[in-house]
Order: structure tokens, then sequence, then C-alpha cells
């Protein structure tokens, strides 16, 4: 089994998770403004990642710059891996590779603790991926833990690019924000992507 194997209910099943919907997560952060280069990178092909209509695409032209552009901008170190395995617990189906990770750490050359936020690029399921996203999360937490520098909360991210839906794991409780964000609420994604990455992070949990 590998992540891309998971939907929420075997996920919420196997990891013994509490499921926590219908609440707004993020709707009091200020919003951070994306830069002129980001502006422009997103003029220029947004419209041609949504015509080809590909994960791949929307990846490379959508999502890495904006995920680009935050690391420029956090005062923290932002590690940021795109399309690395991570495998921490094969026996666990936490296994294969993840689209984005990102964790706050100067080293870049391999995934170090702690990692904090998973991000799995669709060209439409968003719904489908949630279940995904989740079982990494899990092995993000795990494996932090395993390199005895836990965070607080493990954040996660299914996107088409254009659309954006978020997750947060603190123990063993997943929330899935209420609050399903697009493209044009741009300094409300780098908001909420820069949130583990602020001193000290504002991320206490609703419940």
């Amino acid at each position: 089994m590998a992540y891309s194997h998971f939907t929420l209910p075997i996920a919420q099943a196997n990891f013994g998770l509490t499921l926590h919907e219908g609440q707004s997560l993020f709707s009091t952060l200020p919003p951070v403004q994306p830069s002129p280069l980001l502006q422009q990178i997103l003029q220029e092909y947004q419209a041609l990642a949504l015509a080809i209509n590909s994960e791949k695409a929307r990846s490379e032209f959508i999502i890495a710059p904006i995920l680009a552009d935050l690391r420029r901008q956090v005062s923290q170190p932002l590690a940021l891996f795109s399309g690395k395995d991570f495998t921490v617990d094969a026996d666990l189906g936490l296994n294969g590779y993840c689209d984005f990770i990102l964790g706050r750490s100067p080293e870049q050359f391999f995934i170090q603790a702690p990692v904090f936020t998973i991000i799995e690029a669709k060209n439409e399921d968003i719904i489908g991926g949630l279940g995904q996203c989740a079982a990494a999360m899990v092995a993000a937490q795990l494996f932090n833990q395993r390199q005895q520098t836990e965070a607080a909360a493990i954040y996660g991210c299914v996107t088409t690019g254009s659309n954006w839906r978020f997750l947060r794991l603190v123990g063993q409780d997943l929330a899935i924000d209420s609050e399903e964000y697009y493209l044009k609420e741009l300094p409300t994604l780098l908001s909420i992507l820069s949130l583990p990455f602020r001193d000290p992070p504002n991320d206490s949990p609703p419940w």
C-alpha cells in the first residue's frame, strides 16, 4: 500500500483519526502579499496550466511558483521538496512520493525534521485526494517523532492549483477546513501556507 491508495475512510480507520469538519480554520489570519514576480508568473502561465489540465502542468506552472515565493518571504528556514520519496513506514502503508513537502530546516539535500506541510496536487478531484494527504500527514508526524523533533501541528493541502483545501493534524485529531480557497485569493493562500513558519506559529487548534 502507498499514500495514493488511501481514501479518507481507510486513513481514518487505519490510524485511529478523529475527523473534525465544518470549521473555518484560518479565517483570522492576516494576508501575505505575493511578490510582483509571482503575480507576473501566474498571469503568464495560469491559463496554460489550466488548458493542459494535468497534475504535472498545474504543479509546475501554478503550485511550484507559489511555494517558491512563500520560501522567499518567510523569515524562518523553509526546505521545499518536490516529487520526493517519503517512505516512513512501509508496513503501515506510509510510503511513496509526495508532490510537495515543506519543512522548517536549512537542509535542502534531504528531508530533515521537522516536516510541517504536505501538499498533494490533483488535476480535478480534491475530495478524493484527502485520504492520500491525510496518510502522508500521519507519516510526517511519525517522521518527526522518530527524529525527536515534534511539531505541534502538521498541515496538509489538496490542490488543483486553482482550488485549495487545507487540513490540520494535531495528535489523532484531523481537521478539514470547511472553506475551499481559490487562486484569486492568493494573499490568503500565502498566509495559510506561511503559518507553520511564523515565530511563534499561531496554530492553536479550535477543539
